[in-house]
């Protein structure tokens, strides 16, 4: 039979008297060239905090019919508003407005639909039409103004969550596809 060489042998020292034996030193496992740094470290087990992503992407959801009914009555019904277009802080006709909340109502609807799905580009798009959604909302603040502080609250909790906690739906996405 012939013998495979495993490599070099490394030679065992003499340990002084009382000593434990040392082992020799272990080679440290590299990862192949070309390997995806997720690959190689593993991903930390969600929290209790990826409630917060469920949350922010309900209230996403949420948000985006909010705008969405709030164009519609915006084209469809001028005279609904407290004030007229005039007093708006930025002038501009209720139509404009109205095009302007159903747009970005279907924009956040999907952000939503793709948080709930764990997707990096849903966080990213989320923080960007939350932030985008209360600046519209401080702009139409004085048309409505209870209704466009809720939803800029909400739009704050939304920011929070999705900042904070966003990246622990990633570790979820991958275990309900490996479940399945």
């Amino acid at each position: 039979m012939s013998e495979t060489n495993l490599g070099p042998t490394v030679p065992q020292q003499s340990s002084p008297q009382g000593a434990a034996p040392q082992s020799p030193p272990q080679a440290t496992q590299q990862p192949a060239p070309g390997r995806r740094a997720a690959e190689r470290a593993p991903e930390p087990e969600p929290t209790g905090w990826v409630g917060w992503i469920a949350f922010a992407a309900t209230m996403m959801i949420m948000l985006g019919i909010f705008h969405a009914f709030q164009g519609l009555i915006a084209l469809f019904q001028d005279n609904y508003y407290l004030v007229g277009k005039s007093g708006l802080a930025i002038h501009m006709d209720f139509t404009a407005w109205g095009w302007t909340h159903l747009i970005l109502g279907l924009v956040v609807i999907g952000a939503g639909v793709g948080l709930l799905s764990g997707q990096m580009w849903a966080r990213i798009v989320g923080v960007g039409v939350a932030l985008l959604s209360a600046v519209v909302n401080i702009a139409f603040l004085s048309a409505y103004p209870i209704w466009s502080t809720m939803m800029i609250a909400f739009d704050v909790l939304v920011i929070w969550a999705l900042t904070v906690h966003g990246s622990e739906m990633k570790t979820v996405r991958r275990d309900v596809r490996n479940y399945g």
